[in-house]
């Protein structure tokens, strides 16, 4: 039998990818790496501007699409109840405290509670650094020629900046004026796979574990060492760059990048989503090691989106009643959104008779299915039971059931259609399912 893990990444979720190209990010509409992967994805990119100026239909749009509205009342990273509707969020370069600032507060605890309930987070550059807890900066004594660069201690109290996410429990450091070379080029660094690197679970990036000519835009990258790395982290890749550069950037008074951290990964725990980031921008790349990258990024990414919860332990005879909103802050009793399961127990006592499964909800348009499962989760295509006819009402009936611990499922298979506009999706049709499908699941037996 699959486990319940590998069914949790393939079902359970809206779509698989959200890409913020929002305010004072690049506005990327494609994504080459989601497209290469047959992921589906939406977009948020603010409407063509000056990518660093704010206007009001940005500021509009992005407040509806992150931070919520009355017929979306957690926005779309959001289930009614607090769960990731994706299985990951993409957050492009730019300028992340500029970024960070114009989500809101509102906006970044989405995002802090989109991990923290098992999406997991991919961000490059800007993306990354806005995921930690702030930027150190690495330096040494200028008085002392033979000191060696050393982490400043920006944030030595513990503290966050508040513009940030804090997904990645660290702080970032910035690659220190790798944006141009000495003679005002674009620049590009090679990356080294690192060699446990769980990356070559996907791609082993032409054989020699090496990427070339990856851009690079003034990113980040993290230290071994407790400010800037946390407990838990995997190392995946690191820099190489050219000798004579790297002389070029030592004489101007900064430092080597080579086998520094490019990028790395951070999972708390089996029902947190993984967070993955790095300092370089290969997600415009459309063929070779560097496609091979971002896709190898995502993929590990969506691997470790978080084990599903169960919302209760269903008892002989007693209605569970699943009706309440996002606005009620009561979860275990909140409503079901589009492409989304609830998962309950019940046990089944031994010589237990007539044993009936209810699922009621006053939408009979909307279509939720009713499956059921023993000793494991109950997702459709896995499940021993279920039932999968049209409309939102099911009963199912049974002689007897094997006694033990059995999973019951419900799966809201209702979801809303999308039309394109110059800033991403715009949702249509059942749009009530944004804010969730009310019903009353109940179990008895004789």
């Amino acid at each position: 039998m699959v486990s319940a893990t590998a069914f949790a990444q393939q079902d359970g979720f809206y779509k698989d990818l959200f890409q913020d190209s929002g305010i004072n990010l690049t506005s990327r509409v494609d994504l080459p790496a989601a497209r290469f992967l047959g992921l589906r994805y939406e977009t948020y990119y603010s409407a063509p501007h000056n990518p660093m100026e704010i206007t009001a239909k940005d500021t509009v749009e992005q407040t509806r699409i992150m931070v919520g509205s009355e017929i979306d009342q957690n926005g779309v990273l959001l289930y009614p109840d607090g769960a990731p509707r994706f299985k990951m969020i993409y957050v492009n370069g730019g300028r992340a405290t500029k970024h960070g600032n114009s989500l809101t507060e509102v906006g970044r605890e989405h995002i802090r509670q989109f991990v923290a309930a098992g999406g997991s987070y991919v961000g490059s550059c800007a993306g990354s650094f806005i995921a930690s807890m702030g930027n150190e900066a690495f330096k040494k004594d200028k008085n002392d020629p033979k000191a060696k660069h050393q982490i400043t201690g920006n944030f030595a109290d513990g503290s966050m900046k508040e513009e940030y996410l804090g997904v990645y429990p660290a702080r970032t450091i910035s690659t220190d004026r790798l944006e141009k070379d000495y003679y005002g080029y674009k620049v590009y660094t090679g990356i080294k796979v690192e060699k446990k690197s769980p990356l070559l679970r996907y791609f082993d990036f032409g054989g020699d574990h090496y990427i070339d000519s990856v851009y690079h835009n003034g990113g980040s990258w993290i230290a071994e060492d407790p400010a800037t790395f946390a407990p838990g982290t995997e190392i995946l890749l690191r820099y190489d760059y050219e000798p004579e550069k790297e002389a070029e950037r030592i004489q101007r008074g900064s430092f080597p990048v080579t086998d520094k951290i490019n990028a790395w990964a951070y999972k708390k725990d089996e029902h947190t989503g993984r967070v993955v980031l790095t300092g370089s921008h290969p997600e415009g790349e459309i063929s070779g090691d560097r496609l091979a990258m971002t896709s190898a990024l995502f993929l590990y990414a969506i691997d470790g989106v978080g084990v599903p919860v169960v919302k209760a332990d269903l008892e002989n005879g007693k209605s569970r009643e699943m009706v309440k909103m996002t606005s009620d802050n009561d979860p275990a009793y909140t409503r079901i959104g589009d492409k989304q399961y609830h998962h309950f127990t019940v046990t089944i006592p031994r010589g237990a008779r007539n044993i009936t499964v209810t699922l009621e909800s006053p939408y009979k348009e909307d279509d939720l299915y009713l499956t059921m499962n023993r000793n494991d989760f109950a997702f459709l295509r896995q499940s021993l039971h279920h039932d999968v006819a049209l409309g939102s009402n099911k009963e199912m009936k049974f002689d007897s059931l094997k006694p033990g611990l059995w999973y019951i499922g419900v799966f809201c298979d209702t979801t809303v259609d999308t039309v394109v506009t110059d800033h991403g999706e715009e949702y249509t049709g059942h749009l009530e399912v944004l804010n969730g499908v009310p019903y009353t699941i109940k179990v008895t037996w004789e």
